[in-house]
């Protein structure tokens, strides 16, 4: 049989790593084949090579699995770090953002990041970036609205003079 290869295989491997390592699924499948491949006698340094893992996270997880058992390798809970706003303090950004900045004392007539940013830090005393204000716009279902530009705001009556086709009912003058 002829010999399989994939075309630049050392980027394919850092990409295959990644996408194990996104998946919460795929990195219990990772440890499941790291723990088949000891159970079956390899060493955990030749898993560890051959996974592309460190010899001490092979052996981290067969000692879960003596343990826990299966349950040991489902990833725990990582919570992150915490938020800054509290939950009635996002409520009460809804509510706000409902409403027009200059209602709060800020300039502008349309919220944008900078503004929330800066209604934060006034209301609260926290300091959000812009782009962390422009993730709450998001999770909360809001879109950036952008004021129209003043091209928008023509003059009607030149509107009218220059439209090609006449009102429905009238004919054009010639």
């Amino acid at each position: 049989m002829k010999p399989l290869t994939i075309a630049d295989s050392d980027t394919v491997v850092l990409a295959l790593q990644d996408e194990i390592r996104r998946s919460p699924e795929a990195r219990y499948d990772h440890r499941l084949h790291g723990l088949l491949l000891v159970a079956q006698g390899m060493s955990g340094r030749e898993v560890a090579s051959l996974l592309g893992d460190s010899p001490r996270t092979v052996a981290y997880w067969v000692h879960r699995f003596e343990r826990s058992g299966l349950a040991g390798l489902v990833d725990d809970e990582r919570p992150g770090r915490p938020r800054r706003l509290t939950e009635r303090q996002l409520k009460a950004i809804e509510t706000v953002l409902r409403k027009r900045p200059s209602d709060f004392g800020l300039s502008g007539h349309l919220w944008d990041g900078k503004t929330l940013s800066a209604l934060i830090d006034q209301r609260w005393g926290i300091q959000l970036g812009v782009r962390q204000c422009q993730r709450v716009f998001r999770q909360m279902g809001f879109r950036l609205r952008k004021p129209r530009p003043l091209i928008a705001h023509a003059d009607p009556d030149a509107q009218r003079r220059v439209k090609k086709t006449p009102p429905i009912g009238q004919q054009r003058s010639r």
